[in-house]
């Protein structure tokens, strides 16, 4: 992996902590996925209509199919976390998330897609997968399994929290054909890809306009931070995978629990420090790795 395409990785990394910790500030449902959507299209729209104005006529089939792929996706994404951190723990469902997502991810780039990886590449994936256990908690997690009362809560943050990895890994597969072989801009992909969740998620703005509205009031500042930021960080990552192969990018995205430890491990509920600082260490060495 080039240093330049790492920088954007790492830059990536940072941005996603940074939006991710207002995410969970925010404690919303659907309905703040949605005004996210709502906020990507509005203040990006000068960007995805100057780039799609030639690009978006020449479409054909298979790109339309992608964009509503990756759509569909990341859709089901949002909604299996969000039910995860309603029934289960976050510092279960999170890092499981984060954890699987580029295992999973370079996995199918190796199968699926004919990517190649050295052993010291796969040494920087198990790094940035362990590196996202320790900073959960470590063997806490276990821990709290042997408790009778925490076993089923426990099993259900596993389960959202795989599936919801097995949605991570599929859509960054999605989205990394879409720019690799079919030569789509990454910022039209995410772009467009955001209208297309907008109509799904718009039924969710119109059962209780009372409610929405309140909890727009409530919300805005935060949805203003994840619609405006969160495209960045995708956008410079799908960039990053035009360079270098996926099963490098995917793994080195986990940067990010790298920032969202050393910016004050609120996103984990974590109050462990030891375990959060050793895997941050850790996925600092995994991302050196793949770097190299």
């Amino acid at each position: 992996m080039p240093l330049s395409v790492l920088a954007l990785v790492v830059l990536a990394g940072f941005i996603h902590a940074c939006w991710n910790i207002a995410a969970k500030k925010a404690g919303g449902d659907v309905r703040f996925v949605a005004f996210t959507s709502v906020v990507l299209m509005l203040f990006w729209a000068p960007v995805g209509l100057w780039v799609g104005w030639r690009q978006v006529p020449l479409w054909g089939g298979l790109e339309w199919a992608l964009v509503l792929a990756s759509a569909l996706l990341h859709v089901g994404y949002f909604i299996v976390l969000l039910r995860g951190y309603r029934q289960a723990d976050l510092t279960v469902v999170y890092p499981l998330a984060r954890g699987s997502g580029p295992l999973l991810s370079s996995m199918m780039a190796i199968f699926f897609l004919g990517e190649q990886i050295s052993s010291l590449g796969l040494i920087g994936i198990l790094g940035v997968v362990g590196g996202v256990f320790l900073i959960a908690g470590g063997p806490g997690l276990w821990r709290a399994a042997q408790d009778p009362q925490q076993q089923a809560r426990v099993r259900t943050g596993i389960f959202y929290g795989c599936v919801t990895g097995l949605f991570i890994a599929c859509y960054t597969v999605v989205d990394s054909y879409a720019i690799k072989v079919a030569l789509m801009s990454p910022i039209l992909v995410d772009y467009f890809g955001n209208l297309l969740r907008l109509v799904i998620l718009t039924p969710s703005l119109l059962r209780d306009r009372p409610a929405v509205w309140s909890l727009w009031l409530e919300q805005r500042r935060y949805a203003l931070v994840v619609g405006i930021f969160s495209p960045v960080s995708y956008v410079l990552v799908m960039y990053a995978l035009q360079v270098a192969p996926l099963s490098h990018v995917a793994p080195a995205r986990e940067v990010s629990m790298l920032f969202a430890a050393l910016l004050g491990g609120h996103l984990l509920g974590e109050k462990d420090r030891g375990p959060r600082i050793a895997g941050a260490v850790l996925i600092a060495a995994g991302v050196m790795a793949l770097g190299w």
